[in-house]
């Protein structure tokens, strides 16, 4: 076999092989602004489809709400999904959760200007507050409720992502609003510069990475498997670094019982309408 055809056949096993790919639809909670999530998060799919033989796909939606319907809808094979998330679509449609963020409990922030006299929780009886939206679990959930607990009465306003209750807060159009630490890390350093912190809420499991239950266990095995060799890949871990994350680590569907606890219903209409 001359040199030329025995390179035509070796692209045309590589292209088939391609074709040939289980491909995996990857849902991210739009946290962030649907761009940025894209530049974030597409290497990392771009990695992952590599160790595992699988073609996974980016996807997100434009806001959160829209986001819920999708996972309900089950459009997604494997879903990045707040804690809350979880144990709503655990339900149904009945994903699985198989990794986690390792060494990582998820904390919300309240936030409020860089030069704001606001010092308490207290102080924000009787305003309008920025949310990304009513069932972010850290960065919604849990401030709202402290506040109610506590009496503080506060008008909520929902701005579809973390990245948007920075930008509002930063610019003086909320006096506070509510997000995670995770993204205010990862927030445009010129927005963060403008914000502090001004309350933190307590811990729970974070995010899941769950399955969708069509998927075969040999095919959720490989996804596993490929998120769990960013922790010892030179490149795994440096795409880690990129989100903000210290690496991966198995989850069972029991580690969010601590958020199952919070009995949180916001989300229950949901299941009830299908």
């Amino acid at each position: 076999m001359n040199k030329n055809l025995w390179i035509a056949v070796i692209l045309s096993g590589i292209f088939s092989s391609a074709l040939q790919a289980e491909t995996i639809s990857f849902g991210i909670v739009p946290q962030q602004s649907a761009k940025k999530l894209a530049k974030l998060w597409t290497p990392i799919n771009a990695y992952l489809s590599e160790k595992s033989g699988l073609k996974i796909q980016f996807a997100t939606a434009q806001d959160i709400p829209t986001f819920e319907k999708r996972v309900l809808a089950g459009e997604y094979d494997l879903s990045y999904m707040n804690p809350y998330h979880y144990t709503v679509f655990n339900k149904k449609p009945g994903y699985r959760a198989i990794i986690k963020q390792k060494d990582k409990r998820i904390k919300g922030i309240v936030v409020v200007p860089m030069d704001s006299k606001l010092n308490t929780l207290q102080e924000l009886d009787g305003l309008t507050l920025s949310f990304p939206s009513p069932a972010a679990f850290a960065a919604s959930v849990l401030p709202r409720a402290k506040m109610a607990k506590d009496g503080i009465n506060i008008t909520p306003k929902y701005v579809s992502s973390h990245d948007s209750v920075y930008l509002t807060v930063s610019r003086g159009l909320f006096p506070a609003g509510g997000g995670v630490i995770r993204t205010f890390n990862n927030t445009d350093t010129s927005v963060k510069e403008k914000l502090k912190i001004l309350w933190t809420t307590p811990e729970y499991t974070p995010h899941a990475f769950a399955v969708h239950p069509r998927l075969k266990p040999e095919t959720v095995n490989k996804l596993q498997l490929a998120l769990l060799s960013m922790n010892t890949d030179p490149v795994g871990k440096a795409l880690l670094q990129t989100i903000n994350f210290k690496g991966m680590e198995a989850a069972e569907d029991e580690d969010w019982d601590d958020v199952r606890e919070l009995n949180i219903t916001l989300l229950d209409h949901l299941l009830q309408d299908q």
